[in-house]
């Protein structure tokens, strides 16, 4: 974890430097910015990157975290990365193979992402079943963080935060013994991502400025419109 951590924090400053002002304005919702009386370019812009970052930093921590999950089971019970759709990781243990769809925390989908899950799990069972037809598959959705008291759910089983560290390490107190570790350098590499991220307001602050403020400064809310909404068509 030490000597991998950084990974995370590189990916964070990657997206960063990749973003562009008006990708992610296509993107927002133009009439929030009136109604919550935004009238100052950086804080639109300020509330734009927070709101990208913030959803940025969840999927690349949670692809870290997936990884993480993946290599402690594979050094502990000898798992693998799954190559089939829907399935992160494999194991078998005692005699029975486990299918695992790996997510952040216990709240990720609504009700048609977790019917797709059950949808993947379904479709890897056959898979698994065309080559060793007697095997025993368990599928579970394993998530890094949170509780959930009722792991059975019929069709699969639900395993977070501390049983699922367990379930995939047999230690009970990896789920804390992981934490220490997340800290490494995290102070330098956040003052680094820091300056980054002022840089890259002031570029933008100054871009929304050039393209839609007036020349006395005011926001120009027509401009801004037109340029997230208006129809080529029409």
């Amino acid at each position: 974890m030490e000597q991998n951590i950084s990974n995370f924090h590189q990916s964070r400053i990657n997206k960063l430097e990749k973003l562009k002002l008006k990708t992610i304005l296509k993107k927002k919702n133009p009439y929030l910015f009136k109604a919550k009386y935004f009238n100052a370019a950086s804080d639109i812009v300020k509330s734009l990157t927070d709101a990208f970052i913030s959803s940025a930093e969840e999927t690349i921590f949670g692809d870290w975290l997936e990884g993480l999950a993946i290599f402690v089971c594979g050094e502990v019970y000898n798992g693998w990365k799954s190559t089939t759709t829907g399935i992160d990781l494999e194991v078998d243990k005692d005699s029975i193979r486990y299918i695992i769809s790996i997510k952040s925390g216990p709240n990720w989908g609504n009700s048609s992402q977790i019917s797709k899950m059950r949808t993947d799990f379904n479709k890897a069972k056959r898979t698994i079943r065309t080559s060793k037809s007697k095997i025993e598959i368990v599928a579970v959705n394993g998530c890094c963080y949170g509780i959930d008291n009722q792991p059975d759910k019929g069709d699969y089983f639900k395993y977070c935060g501390q049983e699922f560290w367990y379930f995939i390490s047999g230690e009970k107190r990896l789920y804390t013994d992981i934490i220490k570790p997340l800290g490494t350098k995290a102070k330098e590499r956040n003052e680094e991502f820091q300056e980054n991220y002022n840089k890259m307001t002031n570029r933008f602050t100054k871009e929304f400025i050039d393209e839609f403020c007036t020349n006395d400064g005011a926001i120009d809310w027509n401009k801004l419109v037109q340029f997230n909404s208006k129809s080529k068509n029409l």
